[in-house]
Parts: structure tokens; sequence; C-alpha cells
């Protein structure tokens, strides 16, 4: 039943996402389709943990044909852990958007639940092709998204994105059609160990690496990240952050341990990258002037850190490295909703027009302190625990210069923190909150307003959100407890992660275990 269930974690959503397309009243009957969907996908998701603990593998046929032919759903302790993660992340970025407004824009909820679709679907395929498919189906609602939330720049950004990500999607079909060309299928699971044996499949296979690679912004084709994130709104920025590049990130993992096997040729030059990546994200973060574009090039280091597992490619180094990859999406998420909450209120991501919020803002604050210290690795957080898994790894397998780099760059996010921190959350008060009585004046009686109000940034809030921000607002604080709240879940979820680092860490073993030995999701795909 469970097995059989793994094809509605792609339909469920994309039904949900279609039935709000048509439907745009009452708006807490739309919120409940939202939020109750997600939340159903999180129950799965975490059903899925349970049922692939121990290596089961669970898959589901579509189409009636035997093993080979039929497109294969399949869950592993991998897939399923990231189903879970990304359930919850999204639900949480929901969360924020409903308290700040957001999904009173018609389109926010139908096309949130269709991006989310596609990345449960590129989790759970067993296929290329399909894997293909389901990322265009994550990206297409994502072009809508950023091009309408967002700041005044968001066109600009939203065409950079639809440019870059039509490149990067043009080379990954060529990829996949000379797979297929060379061998003849497209099945992960009849892939198995191909590129290993054949030199015209390892290239084949270079070339999907290569546009998964773009896809997760990995240096030096990481360009469109730190112009597109800045650019959207705070719900966008932070469910962007909590997926898009994790699902590039996931299928590299996935692709080469099935189609290489684990060769051992190419992983030298994959370090390397890696190194780059984490040293370039994090030096380039220093210089940023908005907490956002601060955030997104630290996110390009982080990827370098998740890379570097399965670039060493051995038990430690992909238990790392999937570790790292879990920690990564919850803090990353949780320091954007913080920022967000930092903007809908004041106004302004930048630095030198903020001030003094850690005396008016205290629990918003504290959320963002405490992911700041898990990004950089210190105890107890979830960061903690990843990088000195990570450095175990890099010992184990004597690669002492990426050692090296992951405290050097670790020491440079310190340095970007440290002075977001200091402009932000310390120093002198620089910036009064936004008026939100006086935005409200003439805002719109439904559900789909779409009444604007430009800052000096170029950042732009509903009126409604507004509105529903000022009416939740604390007398002692500034920025609502609702508004904040998502972003302390987060923050409590990677101290929980660092406390019980070991229980996750078990888990990740299992997930690096079916990595390093795929006959178990080989047979499961195959006996179908």
């Amino acid at each position: 039943m469970i097995a059989n269930a793994l094809p509605l974690v792609l339909a469920g959503p994309l039904v949900a996402a279609a039935v709000l397309m048509v439907t745009r009243r009452p708006l807490w009957a739309r919120r409940a389709v939202l939020v109750g969907t997600l939340g159903a996908t999180l129950a799965y998701g975490v059903t899925l943990v349970a049922a692939t603990y121990g290596g089961t593998v669970l898959v589901a046929d579509i189409g009636l044909w035997p093993g080979g032919i039929a497109i294969p759903f399949v869950a592993d302790m991998f897939s399923a852990l990231l189903v879970a993660a990304t359930a919850l992340l999204t639900l949480v970025c929901v969360v924020f958007g409903i308290v700040a407004g957001e999904d009173q824009q018609h389109y926010f909820a139908p096309f949130v639940l269709a991006l989310y679709g596609g990345v449960a679907g590129a989790l759970l395929t067993g296929d290329l092709f399909n894997l293909f498919v389901c990322v265009e189906v994550m990206l297409l609602p994502s072009y809508v998204l950023i091009s309408m939330f967002g700041g005044e720049n968001r066109l600009r950004a939203g065409r950079i994105y639809i440019t870059y990500n039509l490149l990067a999607s043009a080379v990954f079909l060529f990829g996949v059609a000379f797979v297929y060309g060379v061998v003849g299928t497209v099945n992960l699971a009849e892939l198995a160990g191909a590129a290993k044996e054949s030199t015209a499949v390892a290239v084949a296979i270079g070339v999907v690496l290569v546009a998964l690679a773009m896809k997760s912004g990995v240096v030096p084709v990481h360009g469109w990240l730190p112009r597109t994130y800045p650019e959207t709104s705070p719900t966008v920025a932070a469910i962007f952050s909590g997926l898009h590049t994790k699902v590039g990130i996931y299928a590299i993992y996935r692709v080469y341990s099935l189609v290489f096997d684990g060769d051992q040729r190419f992983l030298g030059f994959a370090v390397l990258f890696m190194c780059v990546t984490m040293a370039f994200g994090a030096l380039s973060a220093v210089g940023e002037d908005t907490i956002r574009s601060v955030l997104a090039f630290n996110m390009i280091s982080g990827i370098g850190y998740i890379l570097l597992g399965v670039a060493l490619f051995g038990p430690l180094g992909l238990a790392a490295g999937i570790f790292y990859l879990l920690h990564h999406m919850v803090v990353k998420t949780s320091l954007f909703l913080s920022a967000g909450a930092v903007e809908v209120r004041y106004g302004t991501q930048r630095l030198d027009q903020l001030g003094g919020l850690a005396r008016k803002e205290p629990l918003l604050a504290f959320a963002f302190v405490g992911a700041a210290l898990s990004l950089i690795g210190m105890p107890p957080f979830s960061g903690f625990a990843g990088k000195f898994a990570l450095l175990q790894a890099t010992v184990a397998e004597h690669a002492y210069l990426a050692a090296f780099v992951v405290l050097a760059a670790s020491l440079l996010t310190l340095l970007s923190m440290n002075r977001v921190w200091n402009s932000v959350f310390w120093g002198p008060v620089r910036r009064e909150p936004v008026d939100a009585t006086r935005d409200a004046v003439d805002a719109p009686a439904d559900d789909d307003a779409t009444g604007t109000a430009h800052t000096n940034n170029g950042a732009v809030g509903t009126v409604a959100r507004r509105r529903t921000h000022a009416k939740a607002a604390s007398p002692l604080t500034h920025v609502s407890p609702a508004l904040v709240a998502p972003a302390v879940v987060l923050t409590l979820v990677s101290l929980g992660i660092g406390l019980g680092a070991e229980g996750l860490l078990t888990l990740t073993q299992q997930a690096a275990a079916g990595l390093l030995d795929t006959s178990s999701y080989v047979e499961a795909v195959m006996r179908e």
C-alpha cells in the first residue's frame, strides 16, 4: 500500500494545484487545501522513512508495463529523507507566506503546489527522462513565482532565471538523448555500472551531470543564483533555497552512484571543483551589501560542502554529505525566512539601512543567530555535526586540501554572518518599521488584492500583507511573533538535529549504504 501510493506524491500536489487555479474563494478553503496537501505529503514522507528503514526499497511502476519499460517510482532511505524534508520546508514557508499575506495573490498557492509536485516527482523517479520532465514541472511554476512576486527588479531576475534554466534544460535533454542513443534505455536501474564499463556511456552521463551541476549552482556555472534569489519575494526565496538546487544535488548523488558505480577516475576533479565552490561562495558573501545576497553566496558555498560528500564517495563521505544536505536545507530556509521577516516589516534588506534589531526584535534575533551559528558550524547546532563529519571523511580519504578549504570557508562564513549581525541586529537603529496603517488605507477588500508599495531598495510588499501583519504585531515588538515563528521553528529543528545528531547520522549512513551498494535498488526496480 505504501509503495503503491508513491506516484501520488507527484500527482496529489498537481491535482490540488489545478483545483486552486479555478477556485478563487473562500480564502480559508484555499489555505486549507494548500496546507492540507503539504501536511499529508509530510506525513507520507515520514512514513516512507520508517518503511525504508533497514535498507528496504519500495517501487511502483506506472503504465502496466514490465520492469525496465514502465516508468518507475522508487523510494529508498535517501529519497524518503528528502521527500520528508522538502515537504516540511515547503509547509513552513507556506505558513510564512500566509502570515505575510502573499497567499492572497491568486496564483501563489497553485504554483507552490505545482512546484512541490515536480520536486517530489524528481526525488522519486527511477528514470532519466522522467527526471527531466519532473525538473521541468518544477521549473515552470518557478518562472511565474519569481516574476510575479518580489521587488521592482523581479522581471529582470525572471529573465535571467528563465534563460539560464532553458539552457541547462537543453543540455540536460541532449544528455538524456545521448544516453538513450548509446545504451537504448534511460532506466537508471538498467544503466547501473554502465559508465564504468563504457567510455561512451561515461561521456553521455557526463553531459547529464554537467546539466545537473548547472541547476545546482556549482562554480563556475553559479551566476544565476545570486542574481535571482535576492529579487523575488521573501516567501518564494525561502522556498527556492530549500528546494531548487537540492533537487539537482540529489540527482547528482543518485546518477553518479548508480551509473558510475563509484568510479574513482573522476573524483579528484570533483573534489577540486567542490573546493573552489566552497571558497568562492564564502569569499563572495563577505563583500555583499544586502542580507539575501549574503545568504545567496553562502548557499553556493554550502553546495560545495554537500557535493564534497559525493566527490569523496566513501561510506563516511556520502553519509556526511547527505547529513549536510539536510542540515543546509533547514538552516538556509530559516535564514531566508528571518531575512524575509525583516524585509516585510522594515521595507529593506540593505545592511547599511538597518540596525539595532536585537533590542527591538529579540525573537527574530534568536532565530537568525541560531541559524547563523549552525551555518558557521558552531555546536550544538546541526552545522557542527555536519562539518565535523565532512572533516572526518576528508581525513579518511586523505583529501587534506579539502579539509583545509572546509575550515577556511567556515571562517569566511563567520565573517560574512558577523557582518550581517553587526549591521542588522547590533549597533544604532537606522530605520523605523513601515507604517502599516498608512499603507492599508486604500487596500482592496477582496482576497486578490494586488496593490503594492515600493521601498527605496526595490522591495515590493502587498498592501494586504502589511495590513495583516499590522494587526498581528505585538505591542512590545514590531515584527509579529507569527511572522517570526517559521524561522524559529527551523532554527529549533537545527538545534534538535545537532543535539540528536547520532540518530540522523544513522539514517544518512543507511542512505549512503544504498548508494555504495546499489544492488537492492536495481533488483527492486527490475523485479517489478
